[in-house]
């Protein structure tokens, strides 16, 4: 009997998390090259994907979720030809290879951040979401960071602030900028092209911000001892209505690869995670609602 379902419909998709999985070297950090060593076992276990949390060039501040080029490996892990191995001996048993795509923010040491912040006439200014300070000198609106305190930096040397709804060390990309989704497109074929099975992408649903920078609402439940994300809701800073558009766009564009899966970490209601899946179930193949 012919198994209708693709792969990633019926496979089991092991997470890695590459610095704690295998070191091979001894250094006391996993690397690709500890991952490769373990592929065997890996297949006895029945697994049918492995899904590597990030292993970009990345200072460290969120653990790798903060990164400083899409392109290459951080030689914590190995190099480029290290992944281009594991690739293979990956697919030599059989079993596929999604990455982690985290298209929300970068590093604060990105090249492009580094040009953004330069000076407000820079080319990429616009690459980054910058405003300039409310009436009385503070942030721009009250929007708080997933980590705790505001999502605003302010930069004293162009005299604006910008935007990080996560760590300080990672400013949220402008994806209203039709280069930037270029840009982020170009990192997608960059992996593709290597042969990779698909992405699980980052934050997906928060890609997109309000447009008129409106303020999010409290809730009016939140007390004290409660996580610190959880005191507004997240109106104007998730779940906007464009974004679907760069869902598909990016949908699209896996699609001219062939059946390669694309995931998208979503924490959002089920009625509303289902309408990622897209009208005519051109979005997201999973919307998934846990990293873990």
């Amino acid at each position: 009997m012919i198994n209708a379902y693709s792969w990633w419909q019926s496979g089991v998709v092991y997470q890695i998390y590459p610095r704690s999985f295998m070191d091979s070297n001894g250094d006391g950090i996993g690397d690709l090259a500890g991952i490769h060593q373990r592929l065997d076992y890996l297949q006895w276990l029945g697994v049918d994907a492995i899904w590597l949390s990030p292993i970009y060039p990345s200072p460290m501040a969120d653990f790798g979720y903060d990164i400083a080029d899409y392109t290459n490996i951080d030689p914590l892990f190995g190099t480029l030809q290290d992944f281009e191995v594991l690739l293979r001996e990956t697919h030599k048993r059989n079993m596929k290879m999604i990455l982690d795509f985290v298209p929300n923010h970068t590093s604060d040491e990105h090249a492009w951040f580094v040009e953004s912040r330069a000076s407000r006439e820079n080319e990429k200014r616009d690459w980054y979401i910058w405003k300039d300070p409310a009436e009385d000198g503070g942030p721009p609106n009250n929007w708080t960071s997933f980590f705790g305190g505001s999502a605003w930096e302010f930069d004293n040397a162009s005299g604006q602030y910008y935007l990080h709804m996560f760590d300080v060390k990672q400013p949220d990309l402008n994806w209203r900028n039709p280069r930037v989704r270029q840009a982020m497109y170009d990192v997608m074929r960059f992996w593709l092209e290597r042969g990779v099975d698909g992405f699980r992408v980052d934050v997906i649903w928060m890609m997109m911000k309000d447009g008129q920078f409106r303020d999010n609402p409290n809730r009016p439940e939140w007390k004290p001892g409660d996580p610190p994300y959880a005191r507004q809701e997240g109106i104007y800073t998730e779940n906007q209505p464009e974004v679907h558009e760069i869902i598909r766009e990016m949908r699209s564009l896996i699609d001219t690869y062939g059946e390669r899966v694309f995931i998208g970490e979503i924490y959002l209601p089920v009625p509303l995670l289902m309408n990622y899946y897209g009208e005519t179930l051109d979005e997201v193949h999973l919307p998934s609602i846990s990293n873990l």
